[in-house]
């Protein structure tokens, strides 16, 4: 069978890869493993996005660990990063969200945190799940009294809105705010933040019905949204994911500002304030080319991880860094929050255009963005981690690089999931770049499928 953990939890289609059993056994190992040490009755903090099969995954979870002796403590429909901050306010033993992100309505998944907020361990996640595949622990069944309870969190919502909102220091009066709920978990929380901060808000797909959870909308789909900021004159736009992890930007202009130009106007904005620890931004290999350079410009020093919001927290807890993140917009502030948080981010934006006087597009304007070329090169599985080895792609990559003069790049890496070997090339010539990244693929495809 296969293993169920991915690089951000257990994600699949909802009632076929990703079923109620499943859910039952991941409530039942997981409460086991993560309340080990636990004093009383261990409590579990459970969250979900507005899936329609949100609620049949949470009754089967709620089932699991009530069963393993827990109590499951049920916040309803709210962010993946309002759990991860939730279960330290409610010092629960782990937090679970149900949620499957920016996918789909038809998919969904399951993430845990620990008590202090943070992702699960690889060794913790193996143990549960070996638990559930390979039998290798056999579980208490208590029973009477023993058996956990479900209680209903209802201020959960008002606790984290207070949490966000005291994350910034000024009112928005006067800036005139469109927000994109992508028909997520957000939709109950981000308008009301932005209102009773003051700004003039605007919203935009925030009535979910269970299916249209980022449906051409938020921050997977910024169309509607650019529309909407220029006919109504706003001063910024913010679209969030399914689960408000990520949040992307919109200019006045209707112009779009993703994860790399999010992160140096907010790591400008502590760099001033003196608040940039190690004067460090960590990003992933994928960051623009033009982040390197405005980095380099501004004297900050980057960091770069490989691909996830993973490998970006590691680094930052291994050596104290306090900002860190993706393109995607999935942007942890360590000063705040464990984990991304696209409410977060967006109040740190909006709070700096209002503190500055200035436009997001002028703020924005110290980071010219590359353009960036992705080609996918279909090779055998056992060959996609060997393209290095061959002189040929060796000698083709160091070439392109040469031609660069450090003006731009090639990112090669294979697929975590499929027999494909990645190519990114990056320069300031979108025609030649395209070209070569086509002649690159075209050679590992050649030499490797």
């Amino acid at each position: 069978m296969a293993r169920l953990f991915g690089t951000d939890g257990i994600r699949g289609i909802a009632n076929t890869e990703l079923t109620c059993e499943i859910a039952f056994k991941l409530g039942k190992a997981g409460a086991y493993v993560v309340s080990e040490q636990s004093e009383g009755t261990p409590k579990i903090v459970i969250g979900k996005d507005t899936r329609r099969s949100s609620d049949m995954l949470e009754k089967a979870l709620i089932a699991g660990i009530c069963s393993a002796g827990a109590d499951a403590i049920c916040l309803g429909v709210i962010s993946t990063p309002a759990i991860a901050h939730l279960t330290r306010k409610y010092k629960a033993d782990a937090g679970i969200v149900i949620s499957a992100s920016h996918n789909p309505a038809e998919f969904n998944g399951i993430k845990f945190f620990d008590k202090n907020g943070y992702k699960l361990s690889d060794s913790e996640e193996e143990r549960i799940e070996a638990i559930i595949l390979d039998n290798i622990e056999q579980l208490p069944t208590p029973i009477g009294c023993s058996v956990g309870s479900v209680i209903e969190k209802e201020e959960a919502i008002e606790d984290y809105i207070s949490f966000l909102k005291s994350s910034v220091n000024i009112r928005f009066e006067g800036l005139k705010i469109a927000l994109d709920c992508a028909n997520g978990a957000s939709f109950a929380t981000a308008p009301r933040v932005f209102r009773e901060l003051g700004a003039d808000v605007f919203v935009i797909n925030n009535t979910p019905d269970g299916l249209n959870i980022n449906c051409k909308c938020g921050s997977t789909n910024m169309e509607m949204l650019k529309q909407i900021v220029v006919e109504n004159k706003c001063d910024l736009g913010l679209a969030f994911d399914g689960d408000a992890d990520r949040v992307l930007a919109v200019d006045s202009n209707g112009d779009c500002l993703d994860g790399d130009k999010i992160m140096a106007i907010i790591g400008l904005d502590l760099k001033r304030q003196n608040k940039l620890v190690n004067n460090t931004i960590v990003t992933t290999v994928m960051s623009n080319l033009g982040f390197d350079i405005m980095a380099k410009e501004q004297s900050i020093d980057l960091v770069k991880t490989t691909v996830g919001d993973r490998y970006v927290l590691e680094q930052m807890l291994e050596h104290g860094h306090v900002l860190g993140g993706e393109q995607s917009g999935h942007i942890i502030m360590l000063n705040y929050n464990t984990t991304g948080d696209g409410q977060l981010t967006a109040l740190q934006l909006a709070q700096i255009a209002k503190k500055t006087g200035k436009s997001l597009s002028e703020l924005s304007s110290m980071m010219k963005v590359y353009p960036q070329v992705l080609k996918n090169a279909k090779v055998k599985n056992e060959n996609k981690f060997t393209y290095m080895n061959d002189p040929e792609i060796a000698s083709k990559c160091l070439e392109l690089e040469k031609a660069f003069h450090g003006e731009g790049r090639v990112l090669i890496r294979p697929s975590g999931t499929e027999p494909l070997v990645r190519v990114m090339i990056e320069g300031k010539d979108l025609d030649y770049i395209t070209r070569k990244a086509e002649e690159l693929s075209d050679l590992i495809e050649n030499k490797l499928g």
